[in-house]
């Protein structure tokens, strides 16, 4: 765990257990969401057979973003969570998202 705080620059336990208990509830969240989104969408297993499962990890994806900056918010660990998220962003080659104009 001590490798863990010093990656993410944290030096509290009760922190660390938050940042945890964040990232489980937006997991639990965002996949109970996906069902009523696709159902909304029209999106069914029965139509898409094998390609129902990777189109709704796409579809949970945006979700989850949204709602792991949300649900940090919520408890208190925006700051975190946002530069979570731009970090991941950007690995996954989305920085256009947070690019900063130059002056």
């Amino acid at each position: 765990m001590e490798k863990l705080k010093k990656r993410w620059g944290i030096t509290s336990n009760f922190q660390l257990t938050i940042i945890f208990i964040v990232f489980a509830i937006t997991g639990s969240a965002s996949a109970w969401l996906s069902k009523p989104f696709c159902d909304w969408l029209g999106i069914v297993k029965e139509d898409l057979g094998f390609w129902f499962t990777p189109v709704r990890l796409l579809l949970i994806f945006p979700i989850y973003q949204v709602l792991l900056v949300f649900i940090g918010f919520i408890f208190g660990q925006f700051k975190f969570f946002w530069a979570f998220e731009k970090k991941m962003l950007k690995s996954m080659g989305l920085e256009f998202f947070f690019k900063e104009e130059k002056k």
